[in-house]
Formats: structure tokens, C-alpha cells, sequence
């Protein structure tokens, strides 16, 4: 049974609570990321950055230059642990809007899994089945 360790991104890119929301928000955009965990010096997860989350700037752009991502992320975050089957972790994805769920283990990130990991990972499973059969 594949876990979710198994396809999750391990390369996390994620930010702290202090992190000014423009530098935060720059970071999504060059990245091409639509999410970002925060969390502690150590790594803990304390919540997440969507794109949606941060949309609201468009209306207090403003205001917005004193804001740090702890005025705009989502807390707590929905996280799995690394040791999850992956089915439940796809599970959620299909049934809610997000388009990622951060990995733990005991608390601490250790990586992501987004709706793309999922499909790369169905491709490679199909792949691997044809090249079995032959």
C-alpha cells in the first residue's frame, strides 16, 4: 500500500508567520506555486498560504506593506502524516477544495502533496504496469 511519503514533494518551499505577506506572495508567483506551509524556526507547521488566502490584497493594497503571512494563512493547517496511505490523502484532495495538503512527521514538515504529485504518480504507476506486462 503506497503511503504518502511514497510521491509527496520533499523540496518544500514555505515561509514563517513574520514573513512580509508581498515577499510571501512573490514567492507563489515565481515559483508557480499555489500554497505555501508556514512554520517555525524548527519546522513545526503553523499554518498554510493559499493563493485565495492572499487574494483579499487586492482590495487593501494599501494596508498591506505592515502584513506578515500570520495576518493572512490559513491556521491550522490540514495536514496528513508521512506515514498515511496515500488513498486517504487522495481521498481528501478529491472531496475539498485544496489543491495541496502538507506531510509531517510528529508535527514537523517534511513535505507536500499536491493534486499533480497525485496524477504524476498515477502515470508512473500505469507506466510500470505496462512495462510489467510485456
Amino acid at each position: 500500500m503506497l503511503r504518502a511519503r511514497d510521491i509527496m514533494s520533499k523540496d518544500v518551499i514555505s515561509v514563517k508567520n513574520e514573513t512580509p505577506i508581498l515577499e510571501a506572495i512573490k514567492i507563489l508567483v515565481e515559483n508557480h506555486i499555489s500554497g505555501l506551509p508556514v512554520v517555525k524556526d524548527d519546522m513545526t507547521l503553523t499554518g498554510i498560504l493559499s493563493e485565495k488566502d492572499a487574494i483579499v490584497l487586492f482590495y487593501e493594497s494599501d494596508e498591506a506593506d505592515n502584513k506578515t503571512v500570520s495576518d493572512y494563512m490559513t491556521s491550522p493547517a490540514v495536514c496528513f502524516e508521512e506515514s498515511e496511505a496515500l488513498l486517504n490523502v487522495c481521498d481528501f484532495l478529491a472531496k475539498n477544495i485544496f489543491r495541496r495538503v502538507p506531510i509531517t512527521s510528529n508535527g514537523k514538515l517534511v513535505g507536500i502533496i499536491s493534486i499533480r504529485d497525485v496524477l504524476k504518480s498515477v502515470l508512473q504507476l500505469r507506466h510500470e504496469e505496462v512495462v510489467s506486462a510485456n
